[in-house]
């Protein structure tokens, strides 16, 4: 079971039961999203634990956590991550909680990243002639530094590597 912590513009658009925040059971932790209102509109979705982002389609919007981690599972691969923590970390997403975002300082990462992702969307639609690999742009994402992870790995693809190097020694 992992929690989903929308915003109030992405609730708007899901509707669905909210419940009161909690924890996920999930390594990654609770995911924090948001939708940018590109042309087609796409959910950002972001660890509340290594702030690894994740970037997908939103339409339909009523089945995102349905198709959520299928793309999680592209995202962990592209960051090289051990079948074995992409499979666990699949399983224990076989059901979704609803809630409202609880944590600021994620919600500030995500609207950062919001705004990064807009510069890598006109990087890649300059430089390749397309603006649609949103795989590339989420890697991308993941190499900023961000302040809640300045004492430890500093950026999200390095929270992860940490994470997935420390599951795999216990």
């Amino acid at each position: 079971m992992f929690r989903l912590h929308c915003t109030k513009k992405l609730l708007e658009r899901i509707k669905p039961d909210i419940v009161t925040p909690g924890h996920s059971d999930t390594a990654l932790g609770g995911w924090y999203a948001t939708v940018l209102f590109w042309k087609p509109q796409i959910a950002l979705l972001v660890s509340e634990r290594t702030l690894l982002p994740v970037l997908m389609p939103l339409a339909p919007a009523a089945t995102l956590a349905l198709r959520f981690p299928a793309q999680l599972a592209l995202v962990l691969k592209e960051h090289n991550a051990p079948s074995e923590f992409i499979a666990r970390e699949i399983w224990r997403m076989d059901t979704v909680q609803y809630s409202k975002t609880a944590n600021r300082s994620v919600v500030g990462i995500l609207n950062e990243f919001v705004r990064q992702a807009e510069f890598w969307l006109a990087v890649y639609a300059y430089e390749k002639g397309d603006d649609d690999d949103l795989l590339a742009i989420s890697a991308k994402l993941a190499e900023t530094p961000c302040s809640p992870l300045y004492k430890g790995p500093v950026s999200p693809d390095r929270a992860l590597h940490e994470l997935v190097t420390a599951g795999a020694q216990a």
